[in-house]
């Protein structure tokens, strides 16, 4: 059996034995093959993972070096019982063919995935998988590496690792044994003091052990903490669970989401209250919120071809790619562009797809803030009103959390300028941002690093085209000097020609 270990050194395990995979740099260029593990990665972008943003003149030829060496690694695995390890050439870069479940890092994702699935239904069988998912785990994940890369996708990890332990010590304090989890609780909690649901775990744990005094402690603990660094109080879950031990009235924790009786099953009875932290560490299911997109849409070769260029970049999970679609007029398409690359760049993202329309330029005035945009993202990922915090920081803060480690497109339409766009900006590696404005929004290029798009007029050809998605091709050709007069009247603008095409749909018989 072929393994590939990445929560930890970075190891190829054959048959139960660890083989050589060579220096640290070789070992890097695995990793970043291995985290994409199916998927094409350009060159480019493992020469930016290994190597940086600033890579040495003879980096490609080193990376062309360690990619024949690692070849060769996978065909001395042969067929290692039921899989085999290959690295092969395609048009969109490298692709290491491998069962995700023989990658420890894609294993540990799907077995804490499969936890969240079996929820209420068998608590036994979820306390299990996450124990075998953290079981995975052998110290610092990409150990031995450098780079700014790695060390942005091992945080993006431990942030994963997280809210597993947060899982399990619910599940523990629940059905198992609560004392067993004080211990790694308390130990996250040196590493991340300011995590609001390690300490809610802990406090769980410690009054379901008996340990009531010391739940309270780690509460004003936290409390103390985030007043001094965050001028912040303890977000409302937080402070339920700790009214509730003070009342004595804590019932126990749940991680999992309370299945939804159907009204026709409903019980006569009232349910009993459902405790103040029954909320899973997870999102309860991926939200897909892209609007429909738009029926004929044609041209923009150029426009989505460069898309498709930054998404492959976006691969690269040292960070959240920002791009900025816009242009200098209304009605030139910016959101059907959008939405058209966004729905055809699905799969890329299953984690997820967010979309907003910002009202930046309204006329009547009625701007989405920040704040309303946030709490949107927050209900859609089923965060309960209980554990929202109050503030736009604390919230954006829950926000990017969320989104730790997942690979989530946010479509950002019609922003009225940087400052509305910045606390919806995803922090984590693998997330991609569409913006669409009417302003370029250079301050995000400036600051973010956006890739700036300018949407410009459709030409005569796509004018016609739009039209004969929208009326058929027999009605164009048949008054063909008509439809040059309109397409020259509608200046090359997408809506102003869906209008005149929509006027005309509804009287077919018009000339």
């Amino acid at each position: 059996m072929v393994e590939l270990r990445l929560l930890g050194p970075v190891e190829l395990s054959v048959r139960g034995r660890t083989a050589e995979v060579g220096p640290p740099q070789r070992r890097a260029v695995l990793a970043a093959l291995a985290v994409d593990t199916g998927r094409p990665v350009p060159a480019d972008v493992l020469v930016k993972r290994v190597w940086g943003t600033d890579p040495p003149d003879g980096a490609r030829r080193a990376l062309h070096a360690h990619i024949a060496r690692i070849r060769r690694l996978c065909e001395q695995t042969g067929d290692a019982g039921d899989v085999r390890l290959r690295l092969v050439r395609r048009s969109g870069g490298y692709v290491l063919e491998a069962r995700p479940d023989r990658v420890d890092v894609h294993r540990f994702r799907q077995l804490v995935g499969r936890a969240r699935a079996a929820g209420h239904a068998d608590e036994a069988r979820a306390g299990a998988l996450v124990r075998e998912a953290l079981g995975l785990w052998r110290g610092e994940p990409l150990a031995g590496l450098g780079g700014q890369w790695a060390a942005r996708v091992r945080e993006a990890w431990r942030r994963q690792r997280v809210d597993a332990v947060v899982g399990w010590a619910l599940l523990e304090s629940r059905v198992g044994d609560p004392v067993t989890v004080v211990g790694p609780l308390t130990e996250l909690l040196g590493e991340y003091p300011l995590v609001e649901p390690l300490t809610e775990a802990l406090m769980q744990a410690l009054h379901a052990a008996g340990r009531g005094a010391e739940a309270l402690d780690c509460y004003a603990t936290l409390r103390q903490r985030l007043a001094e660094e965050l001028g912040a109080d303890p977000g409302s879950g937080l402070r339920e669970v700790h009214e509730a031990i003070l009342r004595g009235d804590l019932p126990g924790p749940s991680p999992w989401p309370t299945p939804q009786v159907p009204a026709a099953a409903a019980p006569t009875a009232a349910p009993p209250p459902r405790p103040p932290s029954a909320t899973t560490p997870w999102p309860a299911g991926p939200p897909v919120q892209l609007p429909m997109g738009v029926r004929g849409f044609t041209g923009r070769g150029e426009e989505l071809a460069r898309l498709e260029e930054i998404l492959a970049s976006a691969a690269d999970q040292s960070s959240a790619v920002v791009i900025s679609a816009v242009s200098g007029t209304a009605g030139v398409g910016k959101t059907a562009l959008a939405v058209h690359w966004a729905r055809r760049a699905q799969k890329a993202f299953p984690d997820g797809q967010l979309y907003v329309n910002l009202r930046g330029f309204d006329p009547g005035g009625s701007v989405v803030s920040p704040a309303e945009a946030v709490r949107g993202f927050l209900d859609a990922f089923g965060v309960p009103v209980s554990r929202v915090p109050t503030g736009l920081a604390a919230q954006t803060g829950l926000y990017r959390s969320l989104l730790a480690g997942r690979r989530v497109l946010v479509v950002l339409d019609n922003a009225r300028d940087a400052e509305q766009v910045r606390p919806l900006l995803p922090g984590a590696p693998g997330c991609l941002t569409l913006v669409t404005s009417r302003r370029s929004l250079t301050g995000l290029a400036a600051a973010e690093g956006a890739h700036l798009l300018t949407v410009g007029l459709l030409g005569a050809d796509e004018a016609r085209e739009l039209l004969i998605g929208r009326l058929g091709a027999d009605r164009v050709e048949a008054e063909s000097v008509a439809v040059r007069e309109i397409v020259g009247r509608c200046a090359g603008l997408p809506l102003a020609l869906a209008i005149v095409a929509a006027r005309a749909a509804a009287q077919p018989s018009l000339p």
